[in-house]
């Protein structure tokens, strides 16, 4: 008889961002005359760069003769890319990192889960709380059982941001076997600096763990002294797997990129995690499309960074517009400096999913309730800077009028 995975069971309710667009959907059947405002889901809203748009135009005339025609594309991703990447995200910095420890796949939502794969099930995760639900929802058995009170798994190593440590944790007493670090962070915008990453790097060699970074927002940062990769660290090769998007870079949320780095050092058991990622890529995934790929190249041409470096600038301004909205409204707020998001108090006691609903209400604005990425977000809210200009600055005057 044929039985179900029992570990999806455990996990409490829907995704959290299915969750929200129920709840929306509800509130527009019941309220069709409401202009929604969304400033919830991290999707960006500015349209692909031309430098993509002709990259796209040109592989897919490619793709329509015999002679320049392309099918299955190579597992670990096309040299093109995989050497612009190396070049320009890593080598330009410092970071030695080659172009045949890269893996590009179809995003950085993907990797960030089934990298979990070719580790052990008995290893132990420590996650940031708050932090992107998909580290914990994706851990197939190693959460152990949830407790709705503590809104905790027990086998989960919390590691808490909060103000009082800006949004930065500490390193846990007991050394979690894998180790998921988000920065910028993705819900609190809070960003690390060198010195306190490679702290991190340093313990997890001393305690044979491995961190698995998620830099899916590196291009947001503004600020100096803020890695954009923890291969800036020393030892970090021997310790860490990062992870990077396209999404957020060039707007490639509906193409679909991102890229894996796994270092030839890194090696658990005698065994060279390059290796065994390459088999489980190579096993599950026939590659991101061609036509795709060529487009996330031509980001690193010289007119191609102009133009993602134009599209960031759009998304901080408005991220620049919600943080001095929100805190002239009363709020008390973070982020929007180094990241697209901005990061809130809910005002007067109320719960996240309480001013989630307020805010609904009140100001037809979504946003999203802080406690979906971890019990330490409760209290707390998150906007996004990837809506419309002209939206964004209409949401701020809704909101100050509703406060």
């Amino acid at each position: 008889m044929a039985t179900i995975n029992k570990n999806f069971e455990k996990l409490p309710g829907s995704y959290l961002f299915s969750t929200i667009a129920k709840k929306v959907r509800e509130f527009e059947e019941a309220n069709p005359n409401a202009e929604i405002i969304r400033l919830g889901i991290g999707d960006v809203t500015k349209p692909l760069a031309p430098s993509v748009i002709k990259a796209l135009n040109s592989a897919v005339d490619e793709m329509s003769k015999e002679e320049t025609f392309k099918g299955y594309a190579p597992d670990l991703g096309y040299a093109f890319l995989r050497e612009k990447i190396a070049m320009y995200d890593y080598k330009d910095r410092g970071c030695n990192i080659s172009a045949d420890e890269i893996f590009v796949s179809d995003g950085a939502k993907c990797d960030c889960s089934n990298i979990q794969e070719i580790f052990g099930i008995d290893n132990t995760i420590g996650v940031c709380d708050p932090v992107y639900p998909v580290y914990v929802d994706s851990m197939a058995g190693r959460t152990g059982l949830y407790n709705s009170d503590t809104m905790r798994f027990d086998k989960v190593i919390y590691m808490p941001c909060n103000a009082e440590n800006n949004f930065v944790p500490e390193l846990p007493g007991k050394a979690p076997d894998l180790i998921y670090l988000c920065f910028p962070n993705n819900p609190t915008g809070a960003v690390i600096s060198k010195d306190e990453l490679q702290k991190w790097v340093d313990y997890a060699n001393e305690n044979n763990s491995v961190i698995l970074y998620d830099a899916a927002y590196e291009v947001y940062i503004s600020e100096e002294n803020v890695p954009h990769s923890i291969y800036e660290c020393d030892g970090a090769r021997t310790c860490a797997i990062e992870f990077r998007s396209f999404s957020k870079t060039a707007g490639f949320t509906g193409l679909r990129l991102g890229f894996t780095v796994v270092p030839k050092d890194l090696v658990l058991d005698g065994v060279a995690l390059h290796g065994l990622w390459a088999r489980r890529h190579g096993t599950k995934y026939n590659g991101a499309p061609y036509i795709v790929q060529r487009a996330g190249e031509a980001i690193y041409s010289e007119q191609g960074r102009r133009e993602i470096k134009e599209q960031i600038g759009y998304y901080m301004n408005n991220a620049k517009i919600i943080l001095e909205g929100v805190k002239d409204a009363g709020f008390t707020a973070y982020g929007g400096v180094n990241a697209p998001y901005i990061w809130l108090r809910t005002p007067d006691n109320m719960t996240s999913w309480e001013f989630f609903d307020f805010l609904l209400d009140k100001a037809n604005v979504v946003g999203t309730p802080g406690v979906g990425f971890g019990p330490e977000g409760e209290g707390y809210y998150r906007l996004t800077a990837f809506g419309n200009r002209e939206k964004t600055i209409e949401a701020m005057t809704r909101i100050k009028e509703a406060r």
